[in-house]
């Protein structure tokens, strides 16, 4: 018996892990453990887990600590909490902050199994070998990354319904891709997918690319256009940078997906239409709404349901695995034989900024293809293409000093430069906390003044 599915135990106690362990193996689980809430975070991008049981009471970072960090970093990881008989209470409450349940200690094995599959079930979670056989889906989307690997879950889970999508990320990221997935993982995979650009179609065209035209509605309208809505009656349609969108279209956008009905320019009759919207942009649409660019009621009507991408910079473990995956794609375009980067060039690839993300790494490495005589892509040729020496990612010790400056600036102006206060709260002695502030040049009097 093999589920596929991975779980993380954190309990303090070796005993308890070591009896879990036993418990969920004989089920086919597969299970990793950790002593303590920090472990735990530490480890849970490895582990990758599809569910994660804690104790509630343990030493250092408690089961609710670990919860609400689990929380932020992976909104649809379920957990569930052991607690003793006297803090059943507190497990009650932890429920109704999100934690998917909870079982006593000393654990019955019927009832502990019995929450462990209802937990995997209900959170959509898919087993490697389940995966690999629904993987038509998102075949086009290349990760290792927890951050992304949480958003194709939410995509997973939301692509059954008739739900509107929303995604929201940088340009690069893949927007269009991951709008696909979601088609293709729907129920209207046999139908059309058509996508439209906002903000690449002409304001005056726009209305009649979507809606279409009768001919004769305007100059240039030598005969009937269907539009996009109609071509994708059945299917989906994307509307990418929806943000772009002229105000006086987003009404008529509003009152098609409230009457699924539109209306081509210089007709009078209305077209029924069966369609799923997914729509994308890279603005900041509350701001937009606050500035009065983008209607509210248009906004949720579109964010029924909301996918944020990460940009690649977030992403870098992605970064080996496109880039080769690109130079295989490029070596079969122009007839060459590629087989990687020198170690130098992928350290540059790994390292630099990417504001253009996933699009920006693509030209990059098509560049550097065209360009290279040999097998081996060299580092010249990155940096050439990059055309920034100025490094994304930090080295190690650079990271850690700029991360300690900033954490002890903000203890200071927490506490007004009180340092006894800001040792308190560093959880350090005062004389430990004056050789951090000296180490990194910071006078505590200055905080006093800023009063």
């Amino acid at each position: 018996m093999t589920t596929g599915h991975r779980i993380l135990v954190v309990d303090d106690d070796p005993g308890v892990l070591r009896l879990l362990c036993i418990r969920l193996r004989s089920q086919g689980y597969e299970v990793a453990t950790a002593e303590s809430g920090e472990e735990a975070l530490a480890n849970v991008a490895g582990v990758r887990p599809h569910l994660v049981i804690t104790d509630l009471r343990m030493d250092g970072m408690d089961g609710m600590t670990l919860f609400q960090n689990l929380r932020r970093r992976h909104p649809n990881l379920p957990v569930i909490i052991l607690t003793a008989h006297g803090s059943i209470p507190d497990a009650v409450e932890a429920t109704k902050s999100g934690v998917f349940g909870f079982i006593p200690k000393p654990f019955e094995a019927p009832a502990l199994l019995e929450q462990v599959e209802s937990a995997i079930r209900l959170s959509g979670a898919r087993s490697e070998a389940t995966e690999s056989e629904n993987e038509a889906w998102r075949a086009h989307i290349l990760t290792r990354s927890p951050a992304m690997e949480d958003v194709l879950q939410r995509a997973r889970m939301v692509a059954p319904s008739e739900a509107s999508v929303f995604i929201h990320g940088d340009s690069g990221t893949g927007k269009e891709l991951l709008a696909r997935a979601v088609h293709q993982a729907s129920r209207r995979a046999d139908g059309a997918f058509v996508a439209v650009n906002c903000g690449a179609i002409p304001e005056n065209l726009l209305e009649s690319e979507l809606f279409g035209h009768r001919k004769g509605a305007f100059t240039g309208a030598t005969s009937d256009h269907e539009g996009l809505f109609k071509a994708a009656d059945g299917g989906t349609l994307f509307l990418d940078e929806i943000g772009d969108m002229p105000l006086s279209l987003q009404v008529k956008l509003l009152r098609v997906l409230q009457e699924q009905q539109i209306r081509p320019v210089g007709s009078t009759r209305a077209l029924p239409v069966d369609v799923r919207i997914i729509s994308a942009t890279h603005r900041d649409l509350e701001d937009e709404m606050a500035e009065g660019r983008f209607r509210e009621d248009l906004y949720y009507r579109l964010n029924v349901v909301s996918l944020s991408l990460p940009p690649l910079a977030e992403r870098r473990e992605d970064i080996p695995l496109l880039a080769n995956h690109f130079l295989s794609q490029l070596a079969a375009k122009y007839g060459k034989r590629l087989r990687g980067f020198a170690p130098e060039a992928m350290e540059r690839l790994v390292s630099a900024p990417w504001r253009g993300n996933i699009r920006q790494l693509y030209n990059v490495v098509e560049q550097a293809a065209i360009l290279s005589t040999a097998p081996i892509v060299p580092d010249d040729l990155v940096q050439s293409a990059l055309r920034d020496d100025t490094p994304g990612l930090p080295a190690f010790a650079d990271a850690r000093r700029d991360f300690e400056r900033d954490y002890l600036v903000k203890l200071l102006q927490i506490t007004e430069g009180n340092v006894s206060q800001a040792a308190r709260l560093a959880r350090r002695n005062r004389t430990e906390f004056y050789k951090l502030l000296n180490r990194h040049d910071l006078n505590p009097s200055l905080f006093k003044q800023a009063r």
